[in-house]
This record gives C-alpha cells, sequence and structure tokens, in this order.
C-alpha cells in the first residue's frame, strides 16, 4: 500500500491512540459509579421475579414494586441498627480493655509460653509485649489511634453512601425495566427481534433466579454462623456473622475466604481458647462440605444450568478482571452465554 501523505496518516494514528487513553482513564475514573450502577442493575434483574411474583396475584407492577423495595429497604435498616452498634459497642469494649489485658497474670502466662518456643536471644516477647501497652497508653498516640479510627469511620461512611446509592438505582432501575427492555430489543431488526426478546427474558429469568438463589446461601451462613459463634463465646459474633454472609455471596471461593479469616481473627482474639477455634474450624469444614455439595449445585443446577467446572472457571476470570462485582455476575454471564450457544449456534450449525 502506497502511503500518499505521511503525515495525516501518523496525525490520525496519534489522534485515535490519543482517543482510545482518554477512553480509558474515563473508565478508569469512572470505575465506582460503573460499579454502582453494575450491582443495581444486577439486583435489579435479581428482585424483578419477586415483582413478577406479585404481579400473577392481580398487583399493579408500581405497587409491587413498592412493597418489594420497601421490604428491602426495611431489611437495609435492620441489618444496619441490629449490627452495627452490637460491632461498635463489642469492638470498643475489645479496644479499652486490651491494655489492661495484656497487663493481666493470663497474659503474661501466655506470654511465657509462647517465649518457650521462641528464643529470648532472637526474639524478646515480653519486649514486643511492653512496646504494645506503651503505644496504648501514651497519650502522645491517641492522635495516631484516633486517626486510624477515624479513616474506618469514614470508610464505613463511604460505604453506607455507596450502599444507598445502589438502592436508589436499583429502584429507578426497577420501575424502568420493561421499558429499557422494550427499547433494547428495537435495536434489534424485526426479522430477529422475537427470537431476541425470547433469549434476553430467559437470560434476565435465569439472573434474577441466581440472585435470589445466592442471597438465600448467604442469609443461610450467616444467621447460622451468629448462632455457632454464639454458642462458642466467640468475640465480635455479629461482626463476623456480617462477614459470613458478604463472604457468601461471592460464588466458591467466598465462603472459604470469610471462614479462613473468621477462624483465624478467633485465633488472635481468644489466644487461650483453644477449643473455640477447633469447635468454628470443624464447624465451617462441615458445613461448607454441606454447602458445596447439597445446597449450592441445586441452585445452580435450578437457576442458572451451568456444569460446576464452568461455575468455577467463570468465577475465577470474573474475580480477576472486576473483583468482587466480577465474581458475582460472572456465572449468570456463563450462563447467558451458554444459553446463546445452545439456542442460537448450535440450531445454525444444524441448519448448515
Amino acid at each position: 500500500m502506497r502511503i500518499v501523505n505521511p503525515y495525516r496518516l501518523g496525525l490520525f494514528g496519534g489522534l485515535g491512540v490519543l482517543t482510545a487513553v482518554v477512553i480509558g482513564t474515563a473508565i478508569g475514573e469512572l470505575s465506582t459509579i460503573l460499579t454502582y450502577v453494575g450491582v443495581a442493575l444486577f439486583l435489579a434483574l435479581g428482585l424483578d421475579p419477586v415483582v413478577q411474583w406479585f404481579e400473577t396475584r392481580r398487583v399493579p407492577r408500581p405497587l409491587a414494586i413498592t412493597i418489594v423495595m420497601v421490604a428491602v429497604l426495611l431489611a437495609f435498616v435492620g441489618v444496619v441498627f441490629a449490627i452495627v452498634p452490637t460491632i461498635v459497642s463489642q469492638t470498643t469494649d475489645l479496644v479499652n480493655n486490651l491494655a489492661s489485658y495484656l497487663q493481666s497474670v493470663t497474659a503474661k502466662q501466655f506470654v511465657d509460653n509462647l517465649q518457650s518456643l521462641v528464643p529470648k536471644n532472637v526474639f524478646n516477647v515480653q519486649s514486643g509485649l511492653n512496646t504494645v501497652v506503651d503505644f496504648l497508653t501514651d497519650p502522645k498516640n491517641i492522635v495516631t489511634i484516633g486517626g486510624g479510627v477515624l479513616a474506618v469511620g469514614v470508610a464505613i461512611s463511604n460505604g453506607l453512601a455507596g450502599t444507598l446509592i445502589v438502592l436508589i438505582l436499583t429502584l429507578y432501575f426497577m420501575a424502568s425495566l420493561n421499558s429499557m427492555k422494550h427499547g433494547l430489543y428495537q435495536l434489534v431488526q424485526k426479522s430477529s427481534r422475537t427470537e431476541f426478546a425470547r433469549i434476553a427474558d430467559a437470560i434476565s429469568a435465569s439472573v434474577g433466579r441466581y440472585v435470589i438463589g445466592q442471597v438465600a446461601l448467604a442469609l443461610l451462613n450467616g444467621i447460622l454462623s451468629f448462632i455457632v459463634l454464639s454458642i462458642a463465646h466467640a468475640q465480635l459474633p455479629a461482626f463476623f456473622a456480617f462477614i459470613a454472609f458478604i463472604g457468601a455471596l461471592i460464588p466458591l471461593v467466598g465462603t472459604v475466604s470469610a471462614a479462613a479469616v473468621i477462624v483465624l481473627a478467633q485465633v488472635a482474639l481468644l489466644p487461650l481458647s483453644p477449643a473455640t477455634w477447633i469447635a468454628l474450624a470443624i464447624w465451617y469444614l462441615v458445613y461448607m462440605q454441606v454447602e458445596a455439595y447439597v445446597l449450592a449445585p441445586r441452585v445452580m443446577r435450578r437457576a442458572v444450568k451451568v456444569p460446576g467446572v464452568l461455575v468455577i472457571i467463570a468465577a475465577l476470570v470474573g474475580g480477576t478482571l472486576l473483583g468482587v462485582l466480577g465474581a458475582l455476575i460472572a456465572v449468570p454471564v456463563a450462563a447467558a452465554i451458554l444459553l446463546i450457544v445452545r439456542e442460537v449456534i448450535i440450531p445454525r450449525q444444524n441448519e448448515r
């Protein structure tokens, strides 16, 4: 190919690269907003089957949406008021009693046992403990500790604000879901519009069933975790039950990761209660087996009809690319791809 004007070619090439860089930078800056939109759309698709259930009982769609969103908001407010004060009070008690605990006789016995495992010339456990106690009791470090607490408070406030934004977006998406689908269908040529609408409806219904099933599994995990943690006299049972609930929302790796965090945290918070660690470890091992081989397969088989191997691959790929959001939507996306392959590509191949 003969280049007539190299300058013009280079200019347009540079402008193309610059445009791509600007678009990539804009997407990076808008990543938080895009995450909110993605989660809200995902939740809207998940709550839509509940709205349709009300519609089948002759409840008008606006009223059905109102009922569902009020129930979601009440659940959110209930979780906040039930968990946050408990977490704050228990964490405050833990911090207030930390210095006195570190200076207690029980702690000294624990330090002596720990020192027997490590040569004193390598690491002096008592000296390290005294450094920690001095730091916690020194008035000069109040600003540092307070700054860390303030940073945690700001992070919690940002999380609550983000959750509120997601709930508001979910309300708007649910109210306009049918019009959004209709507008999307209009972009497809008329001859293929009916088939496209059928497949799109099947995909959205699959996503809805998956969301409901995954949330049900997460609620079960959180409730059982709170009961077991309370029975075992573990530290911060409400907080770690919430961690179990959040972790269970992530397919496959979420429950395992949350269980590991909970058990290791109890080891750190209750160093002299090995019975608590062992009991929690056994409980989560048993529960993970039941969830992996009994509960989760039924949810996946009924909701999205995705083979187990593809579930694992999809969750790993989605988590690597988009983090938690990617892990959440990976399985429905895999189900959508399989549905398209089964309903569109394979029939076309069979016609040839």
